[in-house]
């Protein structure tokens, strides 16, 4: 008897929950009884925890591969910096070489009042081996970003070995002098065996002054504006 009243007592308990969800109005939710409601409630707080945490999770998925990606970047980056931490002292003196080449360099670069004697110096190297000027024209100074370039045209004529000798001696300048666009040609006077011709540019360097300096940074800062078309 007592399993038979347990089991009616059930039955009326669950026919009683049932009979609450008989009959709802989706319209007016405020009306329903109190266990619908909650189980609407209970529902409706799952699927806001599910959808908030797989957004969660998405994002923090995002976030993990955009990290990964980024690791063989921070790898290979401290690789490089591990390898200059090591070599810092080797690295140092090797600067300090460079500025000191560098310094080197610039010294042979003479300034504008030292302009006429090196002219004077490769006129000299070439009478001094001998050989006859036919053209020595300075031309136009053309100025780049850390230095002024002066070609000059020059014509001399002599015999191969006094040519060769002057090449030689323009190379050994104090200061830095190159030959370009040599051209050498048998002399046209049937008197003169032996004797050669000889077409060239050589060209001279120097170092800007302060004012040269101003101007170039001047010029470099403008900005270009395009044409339009």
């Amino acid at each position: 008897m007592a399993k038979k009243s347990i089991n009616l007592d059930l039955n009326s308990v669950f026919e009683g929950a049932a009979s609450q969800f008989r009959g709802l109005n989706p319209n007016e939710p405020g009306q329903w009884p109190v266990l619908p409601k909650l189980v609407t409630w209970a529902v409706l707080g799952v699927a806001v925890i599910v959808v908030g945490w797989f957004l969660l999770l998405s994002d923090v998925t995002d976030q993990l591969e955009a990290e990964r990606g980024k690791e063989p970047t921070l790898k290979a980056d401290y690789r490089s910096k591990l390898g200059q931490a090591v070599n810092l002292g080797e690295l140092r003196k090797q600067k300090l070489q460079v500025e000191e080449y560098v310094t080197q360099l610039e010294k042979q670069l003479p300034g504008k009042a030292e302009m006429d004697a090196l002219l004077s110096d490769i006129n000299t190297a070439g009478l001094g081996r001998g050989l006859q000027f036919e053209l020595f024209r300075p031309g136009n100074v053309v100025v780049k970003d850390y230095y002024a370039e002066l070609p000059i045209a020059i014509k001399v004529s002599g015999r191969y070995h006094d040519i060769g000798s002057f090449a030689a001696d323009v190379a050994n300048l104090s200061r830095i002098v190159t030959l370009h666009n040599i051209t050498i040609v048998a002399g046209k006077d049937k008197d003169s065996s032996g004797v050669l011709s000889m077409d060239a540019t050589a060209r001279t360097y120097r170092y800007l002054d302060a004012s040269e300096l101003e101007q170039v940074k001047k010029s470099t800062a403008k900005p270009t504006k395009g044409k339009k078309k």
